[in-house]
């Protein structure tokens, strides 16, 4: 049950990747919310003081990458916003 976490935790975390890198190419950010992504940060946040709490690693781990990436995203968003 264990490599099911890792894999699920791997795979929702993966898919942010493509979005994150395509939004950094072409510093277009306009057809990305700003809301969804900081309404799934503060769920991954929940979510890791929850890995912690019950020490599962590949709670920890996903969302600590989902964070990164998350943080990326909306870091893309803050800094291309205005761009035309």
């Amino acid at each position: 049950m264990e490599y099911l976490g890792f894999i699920g935790g791997f795979l929702t975390t993966a898919g942010f990747i493509p979005q994150v890198i395509k939004c950094y190419r072409t510093k277009s950010v306009d057809d990305v919310s700003l809301v969804q992504p900081a309404v799934l940060l503060c769920g991954m946040i929940l979510w890791l003081f929850y890995g912690f709490y019950r020490q599962d690693y590949s709670i920890i781990l996903a969302n600590f990458f989902s964070m990164s990436f998350n943080l990326a995203l909306i870091a893309l968003k803050l800094r291309y916003r205005h761009r035309a």
